[in-house]
């Protein structure tokens, strides 16, 4: 632990006051930035892509399971990949659980890679996830929305060398580092409405930092996220992590971008 000014409890509440007015003018500005979030244009989705789910192969409209909004995370486990990015992985954990209550607000949530069907249901009975996971990799649909590369795209990247943890995370997943990086993540918001789907909001890297609840839990502790000049990512599936408790001797990597994957 580094050392830190030590003050008396009533210096602390001082500053927490004064710290206090921040986080609620940023509060504020977050509210006001969804808005305008909601209000981008839509884009209606012109494309007939198809998906092999469960249930056999679907359009996007179905894939809104009767629901008028849907969100899919685009999670990284391309056709080489023997196991899902750890980072995205990390990412599930998390969106999970929440499924059910997006449910409740009229909003269907569903992950799509390009793996073949049976390695990501295999891979999601490991991890102990319940939410739909469907294959994307007879179409366009991830390349469209920018989360897939080609060999030429990446060459820049790679002749450029290649961080420690893009090999970390390549080996994690089962691949070579190309394999690795073809796909991104990336999380994509659509409307459906008199059957016609219209894509509303896409993001990527940082903004994916809502589905990563680690990250903020870890802003509010003394060390925060303790990530710079590290080179091997800190994350792990949760069924990787060491048994003992004292993680505080683990490297830990850069936060969710091309040198992460995620």
């Amino acid at each position: 632990m580094p050392e830190h000014r030590v003050g008396t409890q009533e210096e602390f509440e001082a500053a927490r006051a004064e710290l206090l007015v921040e986080e609620k003018d940023l509060t504020r500005r977050s509210d006001a930035l969804a808005q305008k979030r909601r209000e981008l244009p839509r884009v209606r989705v012109e494309k007939d892509y198809r998906f092999e789910t469960e249930g056999g192969t679907r359009s996007l409209a179905d894939l809104f399971d009767g629901r008028s909004q849907l969100l899919v995370y685009h999670f990284m486990f391309g056709p080489p990949y023997e196991a899902g990015c750890p980072v995205c992985s990390s990412i599930a954990d998390t969106l999970d659980p929440n499924a059910v209550h997006l449910k409740a607000r009229d909003v269907t949530l569903i992950c799509s890679s390009r793996a073949p069907l049976d390695k990501l249901l295999t891979y999601r009975e490991r991890m102990g996830w319940s939410f739909d996971w469907v294959s994307a990799g007879g179409s366009d649909f991830h390349r469209d929305l920018g989360f897939t590369y080609t060999a030429e795209e990446l060459r820049p990247f790679l002749e450029g060398g290649v961080p420690p943890t893009v090999s970390q995370m390549a080996r994690a997943c089962g691949t070579d580092v190309l394999g690795y990086v073809t796909e991104g993540p990336g999380l994509s918001c659509y409307a459906l409405s008199d059957g016609v789907v219209h894509r509303t909001y896409v993001t990527t890297a940082r903004g994916l930092e809502p589905a990563m609840a680690y990250y903020g839990l870890l802003d509010r502790t003394p060390m925060g996220r303790h990530e710079e000049g590290e080179e091997t990512h800190w994350l792990r599936r949760h069924d990787e992590y060491e048994t003992r408790n004292d993680l505080s001797q683990q490297h830990l990597g850069a936060g969710p971008s091309r040198t992460s994957g995620c």
